[in-house]
């Protein structure tokens, strides 16, 4: 070949080696710098601030290290892992407890407060029925105990004494006119007896004063007056020695042996209280005893400043334990339709959504969605997501949640 097509082309050749060798050289220089900037790091789910080059355990908690997300990577977002498998060091060193969905019957607790009322069916006023003189008052304090069987006061009255006159006046005409020949002249007899036993019942003189009346022939100058009901002096209002007028209230009784207690429950809840259910009644005064009712009463109107609705309880009191104006806390337990339950702390609330970790299989747990109904203390109706036999997290399962949002 002639010298000069061998020479250019020699230099051709040179040429074309000395930049194929140079692109060779940028091309693997690139390469390792990629691969020194997409290094994989490791880190620790619980303490992040830890990071290696390998994978690894952590030297804190000991839990298996994960892939550490590199931030500065827009195209990469973090997704959430639905199914995590656990060691079983990294489940002891997390707390991870499971416990089986089980079907049973709750009862809905509904937990209100009270204020401990009278008995308004057993409360009475003790007035004169008929204007006098208090001659003597045997209640002298408000909070006495007074009996139906004895009297609270005796009171001189110039009408009850007229009245007992006529009384006996009648007696006698009576007796008289029985002996007549002419029967309409002895049944007017009877009419006037009639007549005027009616007006002393009238006056408030009970029949067994009146027998007594006919047995002494003599009318009382004091005649004692009584009470309806046995109970307790809760006002007073006459002095001995006072004048007081017919109808004039002397003293208010109330019968303590049973009493009401007005329960105030939640709108929310009041759709599941209903007349002649079973109440507890409890009372910081007496902590170790509980007082047993049923709701004979339900208010037809909400108090609109509380946003509640009031109860009447009617409980026995025999022993006077509960007294008008005490608060109590009551409890409502109402049975439930039998379901999947579960405990409370097996179910995270996101806010719009509830989710359970299930174990599928030992080691492994998926995240469900369920749907939950009514709680009980510390269980859970489960409507949907769950079947019985299904093994729940009941501790450690927001940290399986975390680890699962790293991962």
């Amino acid at each position: 070949m002639p010298k000069k097509t061998l020479i250019p082309l020699l230099l051709l050749l040179l040429a074309f080696a000395v930049g194929g060798g140079w692109l060779l050289w940028q091309n693997q220089h690139s390469t390792s710098q990629k691969v020194i900037q997409r290094r994989q790091l490791y880190t620790c789910s619980m303490h992040p601030f830890i990071i290696r080059e390998k994978p690894g355990v952590c030297p804190i908690c000991g839990m298996e290290l994960i892939k550490k997300i590199d931030d500065s990577s827009n195209s990469a977002q973090p997704t959430r892992v639905d199914h995590l498998s656990l060691s079983p060091t990294q489940r002891v060193m997390a707390n991870v407890a499971t416990v089986e969905a089980t079907m049973k019957t709750l009862n809905k607790e509904i937990n209100a407060v009270g204020i401990v009322q009278y008995d308004q069916s057993r409360q009475a006023r003790v007035t004169a029925w008929a204007a006098g003189r208090i001659d003597r008052l045997y209640v002298t304090s408000v909070g006495a105990i007074v009996s139906k069987s004895n009297p609270v006061a005796e009171v001189y009255s110039p009408d009850l004494i007229a009245a007992q006159q006529e009384y006996l006046l009648a007696l006698k005409s009576r007796n008289q006119l029985n002996n007549s020949p002419f029967t309409s002249i002895s049944q007017n007899g009877e009419g006037l007896v009639a007549a005027a036993k009616e007006r002393m019942l009238l006056l408030g003189v009970k029949a067994n004063q009146i027998a007594a009346l006919e047995r002494n022939g003599k009318p009382t100058i004091r005649l004692p007056i009584y009470s309806p009901y046995s109970g307790v002096v809760i006002e007073k209002m006459v002095q001995q020695g006072q004048y007081v007028n017919a109808g004039e209230v002397l003293f208010n009784i109330a019968d303590l042996s049973s009493i009401w207690v007005e329960v105030e429950i939640y709108e929310n809840e009041f759709p599941y209280v209903h007349v002649g259910e079973q109440i507890e009644i409890r009372s910081q005064s007496f902590p170790q005893n509980s007082f047993n009712g049923r709701i004979s009463f339900i208010y037809p109107f909400l108090d609109p400043k509380t946003r509640t609705l009031k109860a009447r309880v009617e409980i026995a009191n025999p022993d006077i334990k509960l007294k008008p104006d005490m608060f109590v806390n009551a409890i409502i337990k109402q049975p439930l339709d039998s379901s999947i339950v579960v405990p409370v702390t097996a179910v995270m609330d996101t806010g719009k959504r509830q989710v359970v970790w299930v174990e599928s299989a030992p080691g492994s747990f998926e995240s469900r969605e369920v749907r939950v109904g009514q709680r009980s203390n510390d269980k859970i109706q489960i409507l949907s997501g769950l079947n019985p036999g299904d093994k729940v997290a009941v501790s450690g399962g927001y940290l399986i949640d975390s680890e699962s949002q790293l991962k």
